[in-house]
């Protein structure tokens, strides 16, 4: 049995494979690759490897190592499983979380602009102990987030597609309830039909002035525009790891936006993640060989 890896930071944290497996990387053509035949298990690590999914006979396990499943759905031939590395980056994600909610609170970006131009000002910064932030999209890295800020003394909210009592998660249809006392939103949302373009003017107005929105899930859920109209109008502010679209452009009007710190696409990609990633892959292999239920599969779209 062969499997195709791409290549990515952390791959030798998949361990050695069972016996009888054979770990190969991506081949440079994978339609002439002689051993196509053979291939049951593909760890694709890039958009541009797709096309050689349809040609591969064998083939029953389609793994990647991202959370997100967006940019492979509808790619994955009919009869294959397709699974995600949901958990693996958890920890990293809800850490950006909190990074982003401090920098807005300490004032990072003023305070950076302020060295850039030598200037030595004392200047107010805030807390973020009594924040009450709204986490959008709560599931395994909602929680992870929920619980450090917990250890900050912010009070977090979750939300999700239905509601969990036993967890306090409330159902997104008391959203608009939530955001007029919110301090933060956080949207954690992956991108579904569904999910597109659901932060839109509406939902970022219900927030009160000075309310901050942190964004880490996929950008086309945000309505970019209506964003950019708060931030220009200096009514809220934003850390933002995802837009739409990406790379964002070098003439993007988000690039000078008030009030808005950007980083690019990054927040669950440390070291620590990608190893994590890595090894759910190779026990997850081992499942597969020995005809154990396979963790994460994807199903109904997401």
């Amino acid at each position: 049995m062969i499997v195709w890896v791409g290549e990515g930071e952390g791959r030798e944290a998949m361990g050695p494979p069972p016996p009888g497996v054979e770990v190969r990387p991506w081949p440079a053509d994978a339609a002439a690759a002689p051993d196509r035949e053979a291939v049951e298990f593909v760890v694709p690590t890039s958009s541009s490897a797709l096309a050689a999914i349809d040609g591969l006979p064998a083939l029953h396990v389609v793994h990647v190592i991202s959370a997100g499943v967006d940019w492979i759905l509808g790619r994955v031939p009919p009869g294959v499983t397709l699974c995600s590395a949901r958990g693996a980056r958890d920890g990293a994600m809800a850490e950006w979380v909190v990074a982003a909610i401090l920098a807005d609170a300490k004032r990072a970006r003023a305070v950076a602009e302020r060295q850039a131009r030598h200037e030595w000002d004392r200047m107010a910064i805030g807390d973020v102990a009594g924040l009450r932030v709204v986490i959008l999209g709560h599931g395994s890295i909602g929680r992870a987030t929920a619980r450090l800020l917990a250890a900050f003394g912010a009070r977090a909210t979750g939300v999700a597609h239905r509601a969990r009592p036993d967890e306090g998660v409330r159902a997104l249809d008391e959203l608009p309830s939530l955001l007029g006392e919110a301090d933060v939103l956080v949207n954690l949302l992956p991108l579904t039909p569904e999910t597109r373009g659901l932060v839109d003017g509406g939902m970022l107005g219900t927030l009160r002035d000075g309310a901050l929105y942190v964004s880490a899930g996929r950008g086309a859920t945000t309505d970019t525009a209506a964003l950019l109209e708060e931030l220009r109008g200096e009514r809220l502010r934003a850390v933002l790891d995802v837009v739409e679209p990406e790379p964002l452009p070098p003439d993007h009007p988000l690039w000078d936006a008030p009030g808005l710190i950007l980083t690019p696409h990054v927040a669950g990609d440390t070291p620590g993640a990608e190893r994590a990633a890595w090894a759910l892959v190779g026990q997850q292999l081992h499942r597969y060989v020995a005809g154990e239920p396979l963790d994460n599969v994807v199903r109904e779209g997401y």
